[in-house]
């Protein structure tokens, strides 16, 4: 019996509301609600078992810009969350674990300090997952405006035994677009290291959710439906029966 993948609904916040935007771009940025703690509690309604949740506004400036959002999110679900956007220190870690956060997503500052990974895995156990997020394969950092010469294959193989307890990969190409996920990015990334990885940019509908399982190789763990799930692209009964 194949492992059941887990997905994780989306929730991207910038200035206390509930966006999406297309290939990271700031410019091209869709509100959703005003209330995103609504939105977290309809996904729960749903089925689904866990949140993704961005601070946009902490990817660009760092630490907790929508702390006040995250917390009336946790106050409206009992879903456990993972929470990623300008963690950059322990001390960012801490205050976002202490809200009922189950973990935190390090992106930045994995790619520009890994062995600060290491340090933030051992100190919260379980609790620390890396954001890999990739621009033709190599990495972008930074709130993804900066890319970088290192590629994402690589980033990733760093983390092998750092007690990481997932890799998010992102191509953010595709992110937005609903015109699927890449699956030969993110299937070399999962074949490459022993951790879970979950997929995320671009999944389309539930079509992708099959592909990603019926891949050859080490199983992908995870998959983060964004923009098709608020477009209504994707029926939550039957992503949950295909990911099941």
């Amino acid at each position: 019996m194949a492992k059941a993948m887990i997905l994780y609904p989306a929730i991207d916040l910038k200035d206390g509301q509930a966006v999406r935007l297309y290939k990271g771009d700031f410019a091209q940025m869709t509100v959703f609600d005003t209330d995103p703690s609504a939105r977290a509690a309809s996904f729960e309604a749903m089925g689904f078992g866990y949140l993704h949740i961005v601070d946009l506004d902490g990817a660009l400036k760092g630490a907790g810009a929508n702390l006040e959002a995250i917390a009336a999110i946790r106050a409206r679900t009992s879903l456990p969350m993972q929470v990623g956007g300008g963690i950059r220190d322990l001390n960012a870690i801490e205050k976002t674990l202490s809200m009922g956060v189950t973990r935190v997503i390090l992106g930045t500052i994995a790619a520009k300090q890994p062995q600060f990974v290491r340090e933030a895995a051992k100190a919260f156990p379980g609790q620390v997952a890396v954001g890999i997020d990739a621009i033709d394969g190599m990495v972008a950092v930074e709130g993804w405006v900066e890319t970088t010469n290192l590629a994402a294959l690589d980033l990733a193989r760093q983390f092998e035994d750092a007690g990481v307890a997932a890799l998010i990969v992102t191509d953010v190409g595709r992110d937005g677009t609903k015109t699927g996920i890449n699956i030969d990015f993110t299937g070399a990334i999962a074949d490459a290291v022993g951790m879970d990885v979950i997929a995320s940019g671009g999944l389309a509908g539930v079509q992708d959710i099959v592909a990603l399982k019926a891949r050859a190789g080490k199983p992908v763990a995870g998959a983060i439906l964004g923009r098709a799930l608020y477009d209504g692209l994707i029926d939550p009964i039957e992503a949950l029966k295909a990911a099941a």
